[in-house]
C-alpha cells in the first residue's frame, strides 16, 4: 500500500535496471542538463520573452507594493499579469542580480517540471514507468522550446506546481486527508499566482481526469463515489475562492478593462501544415521523438480502461496545441482564440502523454535491456538536441542578444529621462533597454496591458517591430508619431534603416549614432518634457498591498505545507486504498493512501 507521493516495495530478486530511477537522480539529471545552459544565460540571448519577464521583475525589485509601471505605454498596471515568478526573481536579484535570478528561477522550474511529471505519472502508472516519465521530461523538446526559444517562465513554473498539486487532490478525494487538502490548495494557489491561464485550462485538462481516476479507483476499493466527487467539489470551490482573493487586483483590472483591442496575429494560431517553418517551430521541434511514440500512446491508452481518460485529456490538449491547423480550437474558444497562444498546450500535452510513454520505455528496456536503454536514451537526447539546434537553424530570429548599452547610457544622461522614447527595429531587445534605462517609453512588449488608442485601434503588437505587422503596424506607428508632443516623445532609436525615411518626412533629425552606425538616435526638437498621462487603470494602494503580499505568500505557504505536513503512518495503515498493480485489464497503479 502506498500513497501517490511514495514508492512501493519491489519484489525480491529485482535487478538494478528493473528498479525505478530514484527521484534524487532525476533532479540531479535535470540540474546537470539544464544547469550549464542556464549558467550561460542562454534564454536571455535566444528566447523571445526572457527579457520581458526580467523587465517585470525589475519593477518589483524597486516598487514592490506599487504595480503601476510608467516605463511602458505611458503607464500600465502589472496587476494584469500574475506576479509570482517576477517577485521571486526580484527577491533573488538582491543577491545575484536580475538576469542571474531569472536563470535560478528558471532552473527551479525545470527541476519542478521533472518532479511534477514524475508525481503526476505515479497516479497513472507504476513507479518504474513514472520514473522514466520524469527522466524523459528533462529531455522533452517542448520544455526546451518553452525555456530557450519562447522564454515563457511563468508557464514552465505554473505547470509543475499544478501537476504537483494533483496527487494531493487525488489523495484528498479518496481518503479525505486534511493534510493533502491543505497541500493541494496551497500548491494550486501558487500555480495560479505564477500563471492564471495554466490553472484555468488545467482545471479541465488535468484536474478532471484525476477526479475521474479517484472515483474509478475509490469505487473499486469500496469508497463511495458520491463522497469522492463531493470532496472534489469542495476542493474546487475553495480553490476558486482562494484564487479569487489572491489574484483580486487582476480580476479588477480585467473587469475594468477587458481585452477588446484588435486581434494581433501570432504564428501559433496559423495552419501548421501550410507553413513548414511554423510546423517545425510549433510541432516537430517541441514534440521531437515523442511523435514516434504516439501510436503506442493511442493503443495503450485506448486498451486500458484506467488510462482512457488520460488519453482523452492528452488528445484534446494535442488538438488544441495545433492552433489553427484544425477549426476545433476556434469553435471552443470563440473570440478568445485570437488572444491565446498555443505553444503552452504542447507542453501540457507532453506531460499528459509521458506516463504512457514511460510504459513504452519500460517495455522496450524489458525486452532488450542494453539495446532498449540505448534506443530510449538516443531518442530522448535527440529530442533535446533538435530543440537546441533549432535555436540556430530557425528562421525566427530574436534581437535578445543586441547590445543596448549605448542606448541605455544615452537615456540615463543629460536629463534625457525627462522625455519618452521609442525604439524601431529593436525587437525584444526593447525590454533590455527598458529594464536599465530611467526614461519611459510609449511602446512595450506586453500586449494585454495596452490601453493607448494608438495601439488598440490597430492589429499590431510592438511599435519597434511595426513593419512586420504590415499596414496595421505602420498605421499604428504613424499615429504615435503624430501625437509625439502629447506624450513627450523626443527620442527614437533606430536599428533598421527601413524606418528612417518616415522619420525624415515627420521632421525628426538624427543626432547621434552607435556601433558603427547600426544604431542611430533621432530627436524631435519641439517635443515638450513628458507628463503624467491620466489613466483609470491605476490600481488603488490597497490593491498594491494585496499584490505584494498574497501571491508570494501563497508560494511560501506551499513550501511550508509540503515540508511540514508529513502524512502520518498510522493513517496510512488505517485507511488503505488498494489498487492492483496489474489489473486484468492491465491497469498500472499500485495504490494510494492519504
Amino acid at each position: 500500500m502506498r500513497g501517490p507521493l511514495e514508492t512501493s516495495p519491489l519484489p525480491a530478486g529485482t535487478r538494478n535496471w528493473q528498479r525505478p530511477i530514484p527521484l534524487a537522480a532525476i533532479i540531479l539529471l535535470a540540474v546537470a542538463i539544464h544547469g550549464p545552459l542556464l549558467v550561460m544565460e542562454l534564454p536571455a540571448t535566444t528566447s523571445y520573452d526572457a527579457n520581458l519577464h526580467i523587465f517585470f521583475a525589475s519593477h518589483y525589485a524597486h516598487h514592490w507594493f506599487d504595480p503601476w509601471n510608467e516605463k511602458w505605454f505611458a503607464g500600465f498596471s502589472q496587476t494584469t499579469y500574475p506576479p509570482l515568478v517576477h517577485q521571486w526573481i526580484a527577491l533573488l536579484s538582491y543577491v545575484v542580480g536580475l538576469t542571474e535570478a531569472f536563470m535560478l528561477v528558471q532552473l527551479g522550474a525545470v527541476v519542478l517540471l521533472a518532479v511534477g511529471t514524475y508525481r503526476f505519472a505515479q497516479l497513472w502508472v507504476d513507479d518504474r514507468a513514472a520514473s522514466y516519465a520524469g527522466v524523459l521530461a528533462v529531455f522533452a523538446g517542448s520544455i526546451a522550446f518553452l525555456v530557450y526559444s519562447a522564454g515563457q517562465l511563468p508557464t514552465t513554473l505554473s505547470a509543475p506546481l499544478y501537476f504537483l498539486a494533483l496527487p494531493y487532490f487525488y489523495s484528498w478525494c479518496v481518503s479525505a486527508s486534511w493534510r493533502s487538502l491543505l497541500k493541494g490548495l496551497a500548491l494550486t494557489l501558487a500555480a495560479a499566482s505564477a500563471h492564471h491561464v495554466t490553472l484555468i485550462f488545467g482545471s479541465v485538462l488535468f484536474a478532471l481526469p484525476v477526479l475521474w481516476l479517484a472515483w474509478y479507483d475509490g469505487r473499486k476499493n469500496g469508497h463511495g463515489g458520491a463522497r469522492i466527487i463531493g470532496r472534489g467539489f469542495v476542493f474546487a470551490v475553495i480553490s476558486v475562492v482562494g484564487v479569487g482573493i489572491v489574484l483580486l487586483p487582476y480580476w479588477i483590472s480585467i473587469i475594468r478593462h477587458p481585452i477588446e483591442q484588435m486581434p494581433i496575429p501570432h504564428a501559433s494560431r496559423s495552419n501548421l501544415l501550410m507553413n513548414w517553418a511554423n510546423g517545425m517551430n510549433f510541432f516537430v521541434v517541441p514534440y521531437g521523438a515523442l511523435l514516434l511514440a504516439l501510436p503506442f500512446v493511442v493503443l495503450k491508452g485506448a486498451s486500458n480502461p484506467r488510462l482512457r481518460v488520460l488519453l482523452l485529456a492528452f488528445w484534446a490538449t494535442f488538438i488544441i496545441a495545433l492552433g489553427g491547423t484544425t477549426p476545433i480550437p476556434r469553435w471552443i474558444f470563440g473570440r478568445a482564440f485570437e488572444i491565446l497562444t498555443y505553444e503552452r498546450f504542447t507542453l501540457w500535452a507532453t506531460v499528459l502523454a509521458l506516463p504512457i510513454v514511460g510504459l513504452l520505455a519500460r517495455e522496450v528496456i524489458d525486452r532488450s535491456p542494453r539495446r532498449g536503454a540505448i534506443a530510449v536514451s538516443t531518442a530522448a537526447v535527440a529530442s533535446l538536441a533538435l530543440a537546441l539546434g533549432w535555436l540556430a537553424w530557425s528562421p525566427f530570429k530574436t534581437f535578445s542578444a543586441l547590445n543596448v548599452d549605448s542606448v541605455v547610457s544615452f537615456l540615463n544622461r543629460d536629463g534625457h529621462d525627462q522625455y519618452r522614447y521609442l525604439t524601431l527595429g529593436f525587437g525584444n531587445a526593447l525590454s533590455k533597454v527598458s529594464t536599465f534605462a530611467n526614461a519611459n517609453s510609449v511602446d512595450g512588449e506586453y500586449n494585454s496591458a495596452r490601453l493607448l488608442p494608438e495601439f488598440t485601434h490597430y492589429g499590431t503588437a510592438q511599435l519597434t517591430s511595426a513593419k512586420f505587422f504590415g499596414a496595421a503596424g505602420m498605421d499604428s506607428l504613424r499615429a504615435m508619431l503624430q501625437h509625439a508632443n502629447h506624450y513627450g516623445l523626443k527620442f527614437i532609436f533606430v536599428h533598421d534603416p527601413f524606418y528612417e525615411p518616415l522619420l525624415v518626412f515627420g521632421g525628426w533629425r538624427q543626432v547621434e549614432s552607435y556601433d558603427s552606425g547600426t544604431i542611430t538616435v533621432w530627436s524631435k526638437d519641439d517635443a515638450p518634457p513628458a507628463r503624467l498621462i491620466p489613466s483609470d487603470a491605476m490600481p488603488a494602494p490597497w490593491e498594491g498591498l494585496m499584490w505584494g503580499i498574497l501571491p508570494i505568500g501563497s508560494s511560501f505557504l506551499a513550501i511550508l505545507f509540503v515540508w511540514m505536513l508529513a502524512e502520518p503512518r498510522h493513517l496510512q495503515e488505517a485507511e488503505p486504498v488498494s489498487i492492483p498493480r496489474e489489473a486484468p485489464e492491465h491497469a498500472y497503479a499500485s495504490g494510494v493512501r492519504s
